[in-house]
């Protein structure tokens, strides 16, 4: 993909930017941010489920159990698995890439998710279509069937073929995160492991200064056999001036929180979900208000509204190709966020609320 290469290039960090110069860039800030890799695949799970309703039986029989069975990568089955591997690939890349399989007489056979590594995007002669090329070393050819293609964008720039990925941004903000971890891991190998510094110290008189180089040599081979890893604790037995010191054991070891969580904080702000969603406790009151459930299902509405035409060209062109009216309709499941005790809560004092109202007016009658 040509317009995400090299589009964190002026990254300061420096190390997705140089080690992955193409679009795998956020495939391995997902493998080394566990954190962002969480909430992609959050917000695919929240995405939801959905179904199609036909209006004649038959052909909504023959629909459910194409979207139920249909193969999906040759591994998989069913449209959802399709739709979730669709909607990964879009927030992970800005752009997202399937195929519709045909059998010999053009009916839906397989679904396809393609990768974008050879996958290359073109706007067309006439300026409004985008023609998409399989590139082979220096080759491109152009796909046979784009009508049986289907892609999406996710929040394009004016007049660029391809989308935004959701974790733009985030290689910068996470290369200073990784570089605080490997650090901590640095410091704590030092602590773990203790480097100690023996120093003798000569007198005055002549003959300790004669014989200073062997008591040192002497010394050294002691102490070496003293460190030596093993079960049985030994001795150090020196004579003179011979002191003993832990390197490192007057500096502390710097605090992480506070910088760790301005990185997590960046993070979080990009995904979009609450804190707690992804394993955060910042707060021990924290929990999902009204304003954020509001927010967060605006979000994910919008991915359905990308994802629509999607399952709606796969259903269209099965309907077709069995015979059957193409009309139907897409109906997702609803968006559940707030707790589930809270919403039996709010059930039972809308109940009591409703038969207190009744009894009032029962007793106002004459």
């Amino acid at each position: 993909m040509p317009e995400i290469r090299g589009r964190e290039s002026g990254n300061p960090g420096g190390f997705f930017a140089s080690s992955f110069p193409d679009g795998r860039i956020y495939y391995a800030l997902r493998e080394a941010v566990p954190l962002i890799d969480a909430a992609v695949l959050k917000t695919v799970r929240l995405t939801g489920g959905f179904r199609v309703v036909c209006p004649s039986s038959r052909a909504q029989e023959a629909l459910d159990r194409f979207i139920l069975e249909v193969p999906v990568g040759g591994n998989r089955q069913g449209l959802a698995v399709f739709t979730d591997s669709y909607l990964e690939q879009l927030l992970t890349c800005g752009t997202a890439l399937g195929e519709i399989v045909t059998d010999a007489t053009g009916a839906p056979a397989a679904l396809w998710n393609a990768p974008l590594d050879n996958i290359e995007f073109k706007r067309a002669k006439n300026g409004f279509d985008i023609d998409i090329y399989v590139t082979d070393g220096a080759r491109s050819v152009k796909v046979a069937n784009p009508e049986l293609c289907l892609m999406s964008v996710l929040n394009p720039e004016p007049g660029a073929v391809t989308g935004n990925s959701l974790l733009r941004g985030l290689p910068f903000v996470s290369d200073i995160l990784l570089r605080i971890y490997k650090s901590i891991g640095s410091n704590w190998d030092r602590a773990g492991n203790l480097r100690f510094a023996v120093t003798y110290n000569p007198k005055n008189d002549s003959l300790d200064k004669a014989y200073a180089k062997e008591r040192a040599l002497q010394i050294a081979r002691q102490w070496s056999e003293t460190m030596k890893p093993g079960k049985e604790v030994r001795d150090f037995v020196a004579v003179g001036d011979v002191q003993i010191k832990v390197i490192g054991a007057e500096s502390e070891i710097p605090d992480s929180e506070v910088p760790v969580r301005q990185m997590l904080e960046q993070i979080v702000a990009k995904t979009g979900l609450p804190p707690f969603m992804l394993g955060l406790s910042w707060s021990t009151t924290e929990r999902m208000s009204s304003q954020q459930a509001d927010a967060l299902t605006s979000e994910l509405e919008a991915y359905r509204r990308i994802l629509d035409p999607v399952i709606s060209k796969i259903c269209r062109l099965y309907l077709a190709s069995a015979g059957f009216d193409p009309r139907f309709e897409i109906i997702w499941d609803d968006i559940t966020l707030q707790d589930e005790v809270e919403q039996s809560r709010a059930r039972l004092l809308r109940a009591q609320s409703a038969a207190i109202e009744e009894k009032l007016s029962g007793r106002k009658e004459p």
